[in-house]
């Protein structure tokens, strides 16, 4: 078995940092949110990825992929949201097991009025603290680990 490729402390540096600094941020960033608007950061993600999509719609198994979440633990999430107003389901066209999550208007009036703070949050504990050239660097790796990790995934998605 060959020797395995320590971190030196440079490297080991960014990658703690990094997990810190995630974990932290997800953190803050969830915490404003739901003080805010009410939302979850899953709720977030689901309109978010709605609002987005062509029409207003997509597929349960793509919300799933794109969340990296099970399709049942997001059905169950779906379930709440439909719940609330947010989203509804309908039958897939194309596969009768399927189901397509559809945005509703009030989930659309939600994410609406939710985003300018959820925006402000991501502003107040990341983009306003880095420099331009930072925030350069930081798209450039989030693009390089991505097209490693997630081959032609579009980051504005």
């Amino acid at each position: 078995m060959p020797e395995p490729r320590w971190l030196d402390d440079d490297e080991f540096r960014a990658w703690i940092g990094y997990r810190r600094m995630r974990l932290l941020l997800d953190a803050q960033v969830s915490q404003d949110l739901t003080r805010e608007s009410g939302l979850s950061a899953p709720d977030y993600d689901v309109l978010s990825a709605l609002t987005s999509s062509e029409g207003h719609r997509r597929r349960l198994t793509e919300l799933a992929d794109r969340m990296l979440w099970s399709k049942s633990r997001l059905s169950r999430h779906i379930g709440r949201m439909e719940q609330r107003g947010l989203v509804a389901r309908e039958g897939c066209e194309t596969d009768a097991r399927g189901s397509v999550i559809v945005l509703t208007e009030q989930g659309l009036r939600t994410i609406q009025e939710a985003a300018p703070g959820h925006v402000a949050s991501v502003r107040r504990h990341l983009i306003d603290l880095l420099s331009p050239e930072q925030i350069d660097a930081l798209g450039t790796i989030a693009e390089t680990v991505l097209a490693h990790l997630a081959p032609g995934e579009d980051l504005r998605r």
